[in-house]
């Protein structure tokens, strides 16, 4: 019963949610799709970020976040398995903030300084965190609320009803008489 209640919240969201998380579906699938890609186009943002930070693994790991972003990015952006996408992006999200900003608030980190002050502490990390906050809040807020009206997965639930409407006389096979 609970797992069938759990698919269900993650293949058939609400149809009612707001036209609106188009917006919000774009900025942030977007932003996950250019992140993505420039893993790929610069290694200093892929495997030599992830090295520098400590990931294990970084050969394989940099390259499957990168897959994962461009392709959720997609995905996002079109609305198609909005809800299942965003738990992988906002475990990314966690996963990328306390990765970075806990050096950076105690003037650590291994990665470059940023541009204008301040350096480190509090502030810092607020001013840091700033797009890795967004971007967890938006994933966040598809989760619950789902894609809205105008996506892929609302599509496909209103087709999926027409095609329950659709007369059951009609998908019977015709029966064959034995002579």
């Amino acid at each position: 019963m609970f797992f069938e209640k759990l698919v269900r919240f993650f293949t058939r969201p609400p149809l009612s949610g707001p036209r609106s998380a188009l917006l919000i579906r774009l900025m942030a699938g977007g932003v996950f799709l250019s992140e993505g890609l420039l893993k790929f186009a610069y290694v200093n943002q892929g495997v030599g970020r992830f090295t520098k930070l400590g990931m294990p693994m970084p050969d394989v790991l940099a390259p499957a976040i990168a897959m994962l972003e461009i392709v959720g990015g997609i995905l996002l952006t079109t609305g198609l398995g909005t809800r299942l996408i965003s738990v992988p992006f906002i475990v990314e999200m966690v996963v990328a903030i306390l990765s970075t900003k806990i050096a950076l608030y105690f003037g650590t980190s291994p990665l470059p300084k940023p541009a204008a002050a301040p350096f480190a502490g509090w502030w810092a990390v607020l001013h840091e965190t700033r797009s890795d906050y967004a971007q967890l809040l938006c994933c966040i807020y598809l989760l619950i609320s789902g894609p809205g009206p105008w996506s892929l997965d609302a599509l496909l639930q209103r087709l999926r009803r027409r095609a329950d409407q659709v007369p059951h006389a009609l998908t019977k096979p015709a029966s064959v008489a034995v002579v």
